[in-house]
């Protein structure tokens, strides 16, 4: 199947010294040669390529088997062709040829294409940002994993407003991913079920319907994710539901006491529940796949489940559960991705696991064993995903050097043992605190990551987020941000899955000394993390941002960086008093904390309502309210 475009130009342009063109292409392509000439040069004379760029841009807007009109031009006729050609040997794979005259693009499918128009528009985008001409050139690329996902965390209080999620689908797609997941424990709306959800503005059906179907447009598989045994604790919270629970009082756990948190797989209902919920879930989605969660389980065996479990074994109990799980999701004609850490807790029954389930095997630290997880689910057969994160929750504004560290390990170690798919993860626990803009930086190495393990995407995230995410032509905001999610380095304590910021304001009321990290914390370099946020800052003020949502960013990183600050401003506080007790705080600070804090709440409520729904603003503020109250009382 071919389709011609035959473009005029008329304008004719200059050139300036600037970047390369390789500079603009993310994710990095395979194989790149540039060759000697531009678009539109002959006999010496350049000619404008100013109206291939805009009718280039037009074809986004049509169908890959539609066609534009040809436009004459007495100098010249340019043709531009995207063809399918299922000769090329790679999955996905495209070849964008570029001459004087003319613009191929050849794909293996119809999403190789995209992909290709994808990485033109970069080219055209190297020429519109340089005053450079079209450079003639060759590009041949394909994917390291087959799925390339990434998976938001609307579960803990944060719910993205349509128009916030479909500029993550934008930004997604720009960036070649082709699986987005949002993750779901009480937050889609259950026809039977409004008590759950009835406080939290959740996601309802037809919501669901467009956004799969704006996904569908853009090579992207909208992939349902129902936590299905822990992480209950939303449902199990209701009186209602109370007989499900695996611990409906106080267990000790791995955790500490915990209740509530885990259905009881020992209880039909329980079972019955989830079937009730795929039911009416998965017929909104045309995906092939639903996630059904299953990880941390800590409850199990601690509660109503503890005779059984004893019996046969925690592990056989977990699996049985899973088992009946995943028959009622093949019911429906789907495939059951599940988290994979509970399994691995007991490698002997990995080989047990139905054969078509997908196994998502998660880590979020910068040495996670992967090397060691993966082949276990490879000798018994089984698909399998990798899936680290943006490190973004627990730290507020970031922690790029463990994220950037973790996104190639497990992109290294994916790619050696075949993984199937790379599901780059970002929850939201302890409040969602952190803003969309400092999980730009993670989202884009991930996505480079899952496309070309070979990449070295660190190196010029900064000036991708200025070219096509913030148009910054200072180049200040993404600088700031990059600067905002390494300050927590300064604290010079251990890697934990937190940064000292967010653990000040999660862990006020406990001990410093005894935690394996906060037992580190020092006044002198918590104060040189504050001067590390406040140069920051100053950057962004010089920095000069064009895109629609410019001056939310910039309201959103001041808000998160003063809510770091007060996490250094309490922790060094609490290095002063007596015992390190928030209690032992001396008045005049004190004082000085509630001011602080009282601001920061009312500012997060104004914030928030900017990119999400309103639903969840009360708790993810409550954790606030709960530290506040803790000074005055």
């Amino acid at each position: 199947m071919r389709v011609y475009f035959l473009l005029g130009i008329f304008a004719i342009i200059t050139t300036v010294q600037a970047e390369s063109v390789s500079d603009f292409l993310f994710p990095t392509p395979k194989k790149l040669t540039v060759k000697e000439g531009f678009l539109n040069k002959f006999n010496g004379c350049q000619y404008g390529s100013g109206q291939v760029v805009e009718l280039i841009k037009k074809a986004e807007t049509i169908n890959i088997q539609g066609e534009l009109k040809a436009f004459s031009n007495p100098v010249l006729y340019n043709k531009f062709t995207l063809a399918i050609d299922s000769t090329l040997p790679h999955s996905q794979q495209y070849v964008i040829d570029i001459d004087s005259a003319d613009i191929l693009i050849r794909g293996k499918d119809e999403a190789a294409l995209f992909y290709g128009k994808q990485t033109l528009n970069q080219v055209l985008k190297y020429s519109e940002s340089t005053g450079n001409p079209i450079p003639c050139l060759t590009i041949t690329d394909w994917p390291d994993f087959e799925r390339r996902g990434y998976m938001l965390d609307i579960s803990r209080d944060k719910v993205p407003t349509m128009e916030t999620l479909f500029k993550i689908i934008d930004m997604l797609a720009r960036w070649k991913i082709n699986e987005f997941q949002l993750y779901t424990e009480h937050t889609f709306a259950y026809k039977n079920h409004k008590v759950v959800w009835e406080n939290c503005s959740p996601v309802t059906a037809e919501e669901v319907k467009i956004l799969d179907l704006y996904c569908k447009t853009r090579f992207i598989d909208l992939v349902p994710n129902q936590n299905s045994f822990g992480h209950m604790e939303n449902w199990l919270k209701h009186d209602e539901y109370l007989h499900l629970a695996e611990c409906p009082s106080d267990c000790k756990t791995i955790w500490g006491m915990r209740k509530r948190t885990s259905l009881d797989p020992g209880n039909p209902e329980s079972l019955e529940l989830m079937k009730e919920l795929y039911d009416e879930l998965i017929p909104n989605f045309s995906s092939e796949y639903l996630n059904i969660g299953c990880d941390e389980t800590v409850e199990l065996g601690m509660g109503r489940s503890k005779s059984i479990c004893d019996e046969l074994g925690k592990g056989q109990v977990y699996l049985e559960y899973l088992k009946k799980l995943n028959q009622e999701v093949n019911r429906q004609n789907k495939i059951s991705q599940f988290w994979g850490d509970i399994i691995l807790n007991h490698p002997e029954l990995i080989d047990s696991l139905p054969k078509n389930m997908i196994a998502m095997v998660w880590g979020y630290e910068s040495d996670f064993p992967f090397n060691e997880k993966l082949p276990k689910f490879q000798k018994a057969g089984l698909d399998y995903y990798v899936c680290p994160g943006t490190s973004t929750w627990r730290s507020i504004i970031g922690r790029n050097q463990d994220a950037f560290l973790n996104l190639k390990n497990a992109a290294v170690n994916g790619k050696k043992y075949n993984a199937k798919g790379y599901l780059n993860t970002n929850w939201g626990d302890h409040g969602h605190w952190q803003p969309l803009s400092v999980c730009y930086a993670p989202m884009g190495v991930g996505a480079a990551y899952a496309w070309n393990i070979s990449s070295k995407p660190e190196s010029n995230i900064e000036f991708v987020l200025n070219q096509y995410i913030f148009k910054d032509y200072t180049e200040n905001t993404a600088k700031a941000i990059m600067k905002l999610g390494n300050s927590y380095l300064a604290c010079k304590i251990p890697e934990g899955n937190a940064n000292a910021y967010q653990l000040m304001l999660r862990r006020y009321k406990w001990t410093m000394k005894g935690h394996f990290q906060t037992k580190h914390l020092r006044i002198e370099n918590l104060e040189i993390a504050e001067d590390e946020i406040n140069e920051a800052l100053s950057i962004l003020q010089k920095g000069k941002a064009m895109c629609e949502d410019a001056e939310v960013i910039v309201k959103e990183l001041e808000q998160a960086s003063s809510l770091a600050k007060h996490g250094i401003h309490l922790g060094i506080a609490r290095l002063k008093a007596p015992n390190q007790d928030t209690k032992n705080i001396d008045a005049a600070t004190k004082n000085e904390l509630i001011a602080e804090l009282e601001y920061l709440i009312n500012t997060h409520g104004e914030l928030w309502i900017m990119r999400n729904r309103i639903g969840g603003l009360q708790y993810s503020t409550q954790k606030m309210e709960d530290i506040l109250l803790y000074y005055k009382d």
